[in-house]
């Protein structure tokens, strides 16, 4: 059983919250804050409960030792703004000063610096683990994007407690990402895109007792085209991945799911080149760089019917503008088509974003690889490390 915040005893205690603000930042300045906000909610219900809200994350790949580059202080800002009261950055994440400022009366919120500066973060040291665990009363993880490794801040410290549960951010994706394996709505459509197939078999294998429809877009679509014989240019594929995309077209055909792949295409001779419309074979100097106007009424009547959505992957090159149309249509069909739904990975919620259809979206999943590992049905150590018997 795993519990969360507003089931914990939390009440003059000291709250260890595992977030993730792994955010992108340019120029210290940070550019995209779903991440923090979608925490917000779970900061604000202990606030004004506990005696001290001590705040951990990791930013980046600093190899296990301090450097400035990937330093928490412009998330420090940003938090401070956004909670509305002061946000105290500490030195580190453990030693005697940060001891020292948990044990004063102030700050009330105390955000540790990167826990990946130490390289004992990731390896789930067991001693590092202890070290955090003695600066709280209660652990609550609400960094559902780290909760598929299993390192000392998200796995190991969780079991030196017995007052542990979900942020009400993790709850969420536990919720939704939960019902889509145990009972989604039907019809169920699911939308893949990105670059490779190897990324997905997991979650495609797993899903298809439960779709109805699978839409394939973006680089990892020419793998199945080619699998079914199309000509596809000099566009991405796996070539080790051709005869595994065939087998999974069959198998869809057996189990009687739509599997729905381009019909025609934005293709250029390079991603620096103008755009070229083209039908479902791509000339041999070209690559496929966007699904096309037909392929956008094809995808947009399977979504259309769909009573729930999971959407996983840009369908096409979305970041520049001459390639962004057709990912650009699908979010605003799955926006009008009123299912729920369910959008997952970090250049997919960039994309509705774009789209203007963000805040229409159900639920747009913090998770990236946490993501695909839950709906591939495997076990995330985060979120095992915080079970409770009953």
């Amino acid at each position: 059983m795993i519990r969360d915040v507003k089931q914990l005893d939390i009440d003059g205690k000291r709250v260890f919250v595992r977030v993730d603000f792994n955010v992108p930042i340019e120029n210290g300045e940070i550019t995209e804050m779903h991440r923090i906000e979608s925490t917000l909610p779970t900061l604000r219900y202990i606030l004004p409960k506990a005696k001290k809200l001590i705040v951990a994350s990791h930013l980046g790949r600093p190899g296990g030792k301090k450097n400035p580059e990937y330093s928490l202080a412009p998330v420090r800002a940003a938090l401070e703004k956004l909670l509305g009261c002061p946000v105290t950055l500490a030195p580190d994440c453990i030693g005697p000063e940060v001891e020292a400022l948990v044990g004063q009366a102030d700050p009330k919120v105390l955000l540790l610096e990167n826990v990946r500066f130490h390289k004992e973060e990731e390896k789930n040291d067991p001693e590092f683990s202890k070290r955090l665990a003695a600066l709280a009363d209660v652990y609550v993880n609400d960094a559902f994007g780290a909760a598929h490794r299993a390192h000392a801040s998200t796995a190991g410290m969780a079991k030196c407690f017995t007052e542990k549960g979900a942020g009400l951010l993790l709850k969420k994706e536990l919720d939704y990402l939960g019902t889509l394996l145990a009972s989604p709505e039907r019809p169920f459509a699911a939308i893949l895109g990105g670059a490779k197939v190897s990324d997905k078999i997991g979650v495609i294998n797993n899903l298809m007792p439960k779709l109805d429809s699978l839409l394939i877009g973006g680089g990892m679509a020419y793998t199945f085209l080619k699998a079914n014989g199309v000509s596809i240019g000099r566009s991405l594929v796996e070539e080790d991945r051709v005869e595994l995309a065939r087998d999974l077209i069959a198998k869809a055909k057996q189990s009687n799911i739509a599997l729905l792949l381009p019909v025609d295409h934005v293709a250029a001779e390079g991603r620096d080149k103008d755009p070229v419309a083209v039908g479902e074979n791509i000339p041999p100097k070209l690559m496929g760089l966007d699904i096309g106007p037909k392929t956008i009424a094809l995808f947009g009547g399977a979504i259309k019917k769909a009573r729930m959505i999971l959407w996983n992957g840009p369908v096409g090159l979305f970041e520049d503008e001459k390639f962004s149309a057709g990912t650009k249509a699908v979010a605003r069909a799955v926006v009008e088509s009123g299912a729920v739904s369910i959008v997952a990975g970090g250049d997919t919620v960039a994309a509705v974003e774009q789209a203007g259809v963000g805040e229409r979206i159900t639920h747009l999943s913090t998770g990236g690889g946490a993501t695909l590992e839950f709906l591939e049905g495997k076990k995330l150590p985060g979120i095992e490390a915080l079970e409770v018997a009953r």
